[in-house]
């Protein structure tokens, strides 16, 4: 297996490497953010009672990383279409291959574009704006960041063979995320101060919100809050599922 993943893994990041217009694009919305966005934010946080502490740089990158492996990670399944529909899916079937290491070739390649891109947000956010974050929790949230990836983009290929459809795909990713990314808290933080009661239970019914509340505490160099557990925990307990999601998906399209 091992061999078999590292194979399916240099393969995907070669056909990312050899045209790489989905990183560019990927990274292009959070740092439209930063720089059109993140300005505004600067004048919330200093008037507004009930964001979470820290600068607005540290409230909002960790929040844009969150963003980015969750676009990365949930539209990875629209790469796959694509391959069953030109015959690549039905070709790895026919390989000695193990169909677990199918998927984690695949999702340990989204891993490492999702990081990539969220390291770029960092360093661009500490190059020009005044981000102050510890090294140590700046590190840990990419590796949360990766581990998100891995659950999105697992869920993803589960769905996507599941489908089967490159038009149907899209709009439900779409239709699926787009409230959860609103109840998370991204741009705004959904607190208590802030949101009215339905609305701050909702959000706190959203896995995704304790996510953003794990990044923005590993930003803080809170490593023993309840966020940073609570979050990691969640976390972890999606990544599982949605790993065995993806595997026995993929060994029972491939039986």
């Amino acid at each position: 297996m091992p061999r078999d993943t590292w194979l399916i893994f240099s393969r995907d990041m070669k056909l990312c490497l050899r045209n790489p217009t989905w990183l560019i694009i990927g990274i292009m919305q959070p740092l439209l953010y930063l720089f059109l966005f993140g300005p505004l934010m600067v004048t919330v946080v200093d008037h507004t009672p009930g964001f979470p502490s820290g600068n607005a740089w540290a409230v909002l990158t960790p929040a844009l990383i969150v963003q980015t492996a969750l676009f990365s990670g949930s539209f990875a399944g629209v790469g796959l279409l694509t391959e069953y529909r030109v015959g690549v899916v039905d070709r790895f079937r026919g390989t000695p291959a193990g169909r677990s290491a199918l998927l984690f070739g695949k999702v340990l390649a989204q891993a490492v574009q999702a990081t990539a891109q969220s390291a770029l947000i960092v360093l661009v956010t500490l190059l020009v704006f005044d981000l102050d974050a510890p090294a140590s929790g700046m590190l840990l949230s990419l590796a949360i960041a990766a581990v998100l990836a891995i659950t999105l983009s697992s869920g993803s290929y589960a769905l996507a063979l599941i489908l089967k459809s490159e038009a149907a795909f899209p709009s439900l990713m779409n239709a699926v995320l787009l409230p959860l990314l609103l109840l998370s808290g991204v741009l705004l933080p959904v607190t208590r101060q802030l949101a009215p009661g339905w609305l701050y239970n909702l959000a706190r019914i959203n896995p995704l919100t304790h996510v953003v509340d794990a990044e923005r505490a590993a930003f803080r160099g809170d490593m023993s809050s309840t966020g940073l557990l609570t979050g990691s925990l969640v976390l972890l307990c999606m990544a599982v599922l949605a790993l065995v999601w993806g595997t026995r998906t993929f060994q029972k399209e491939n039986a």
